[in-house]
């Protein structure tokens, strides 16, 4: 499969890496240029390519977005229109500023920016370093580190969790983009990391709150 990447920091960067490693095709890009990429993606081997923002959105049948939340009206919505858009970034205002969401979770606001796009939110509850060593494809199901998935569109959230169950991880189903994206999103009740056995019973314990 080729993927494209927006945001080739620690998020982006790391799972650029691991879904090279696990035979798909990368295009690594980020806001300064493919060329302060060139050597990390030469590290990462043949399966990587540094490329520009639109070259990486044009490439991918699938887009990774873990750029700054702040600056997601920089993803280019026409090159991602029909395009599933993994949504991993997280809003923090003393990076991002103050922006009034209103009653909508952040993912719904890319969403709406990136109108024709499948957006699901994922990747975002654990850290680098977590998602570089902390799957385990010898682990059974539920003693997995869960990535939380939220989306309104049950083919795409399919399609990304084979991506999230091929390195090791547990995907898991929070909901809409609306009520799963506020659940997950940063200072929500599944922003944590927890094991599938231990996610099930979070989300019952959630459910069961009035």
């Amino acid at each position: 499969m080729n993927i494209g990447i927006i945001g080739s920091g620690n998020i982006g960067g790391t799972l650029a890496e691991r879904w090279a490693n696990g035979g798909h095709d990368v295009a690594l890009s980020n806001s300064r240029g493919p060329e302060t990429l060139a050597d990390f993606a030469a590290r990462i081997g043949p399966r990587a390519r540094a490329t520009t923002i639109e070259e990486a959105a044009a490439f991918g049948d699938i887009v990774l977005a873990a750029i700054p939340y702040g600056k997601y009206e920089t993803l280019p919505a026409g090159a991602l229109g029909g395009k599933i858009v993994i949504d991993a970034m997280n809003y923090y205002p003393q990076r991002d500023g103050e922006i009034d969401f209103g009653d909508f979770a952040s993912s719904e606001l890319v969403a709406r920016h990136l109108t024709g796009s499948r957006v699901v939110k994922a990747f975002n509850t654990l850290p680098a370093q977590r998602l570089a060593t902390g799957g385990d494809t010898a682990a059974p199901l539920d003693e997995r580190l869960v990535v939380w998935m939220a989306g309104d569109d049950a083919e795409a959230k399919a399609v990304v969790g084979r991506l999230i169950e091929e390195f090791g991880f547990a995907p898991l189903d929070a909901g809409s983009l609306h009520e799963g994206g506020l659940r997950q999103q940063s200072g929500g009740p599944l922003f944590v990391g927890v094991t599938l056995a231990e996610a099930r019973k979070l989300l019952l314990k959630i459910s069961t709150v009035p």
